[in-house]
């Protein structure tokens, strides 16, 4: 009788276990992915649906209100990322390196992610009203006008921004703060024998081993900047600014498919926004890649 090799990696009960989680992905990631792209090829409502073809792309591709979220969306995701990363980056350096009882500041930093965005958006504006809010308060102490953040067409996406690159900096301190604890401590010891300052140290050594780190924090982040909703919604009280002027492409989508009522092109706009972010995660990881080598 021939004898069967014993391979763990290989297991038909293996599936067994794994057959929740399947079907989980399956039904919640899958299935409306698919889902998402034969809806946009139909009108109608949701329940009184038809085959359009491509008339829900030729539809969203002569809307100027959709290029305008896609504008937004590409200014904010664009702004807040590089500017985000580059904060976190600094303030995780200096936490790590200059600052004891880091575990407490730890904490202060995560609270922000652990808590609501909504709840945090509505601080925000009671922080950038116009009235009687804290941002013009400061500004007033130092002889600057009150500026109108809120309730302003040209105001709108730079307050969003603002709101943006805050929200965003406690994942990043927290993710940075473990790839700094990842480098071998042997390599400051050696670079500081031999004479070397804190930036040749943090330029030659420490950035260098951040890179990976760094690389999954900006992929996180585009992806997540071009999905913005939440932040929209929270600050400006459930609209997307004055005149729309706020409007990313998720918010976009919610409108066409919950106010509007037009789940095709809402659907058509999702699929667009997927190869979107596709194209430009693929080659920020490319780009990456060539830096690293």
């Amino acid at each position: 009788m021939k004898r069967r090799n014993y391979d763990p990696e290989n297991q038909r009960k293996g599936w067994l276990f794994l057959l929740p989680s399947l079907a989980v992905i399956l039904i919640f990631n899958i299935y409306p992915l698919f889902r998402s792209l034969f809806m946009s090829f139909q009108k109608g409502s949701l329940i009184n649906q038809r085959y359009a073809g491509l008339e829900n792309y030729q539809k969203l591709l002569h809307d100027p209100v959709f290029f305008r979220a896609l504008k937004n969306t590409a200014l904010y995701a664009f702004t807040v990322v590089p500017i985000g990363l580059i904060i976190s980056l600094l303030v995780s350096w200096i936490i790590f390196e200059k600052i004891k009882h880091k575990a407490f500041f730890e904490t202060i930093f995560f609270m922000p992610y652990v808590t609501s965005t909504i709840a945090i958006g509505i601080v925000f504006r009671y922080f950038f009203n116009g009235s009687y809010g804290i941002i013009n308060f400061l500004l007033g102490l130092v002889g600057i006008a009150p500026v109108n953040w809120l309730d302003s067409i040209q105001m709108s996406m730079p307050t969003l921004i603002i709101f943006g690159i805050w929200n965003s900096l406690a994942f990043n301190i927290i993710i940075l703060l473990s790839g700094f604890r990842g480098i071998d401590e042997d390599h400051f010891k050696i670079a500081k024998m031999f004479g070397a300052s804190n930036w040749e140290i943090f330029r030659r050594i420490t950035f260098p081993q951040l890179i990976p780190t760094i690389t999954f924090l900006l992929t996180v982040n585009v992806i997540s900047a071009f999905k913005v909703y939440t932040e929209v919604y929270a600050l400006f009280g459930g609209k997307a600014g004055i005149a729309n002027s706020a409007t990313t492409a998720v918010y976009y989508i919610y409108d066409k498919f919950h106010v509007a009522g037009r789940p095709g092109i809402a659907m058509a706009a999702t699929v667009v926004l997927f190869l979107i972010i596709l194209i430009v995660t693929f080659l920020q990881n490319k780009l990456l890649k060539k830096v690293g080598e």
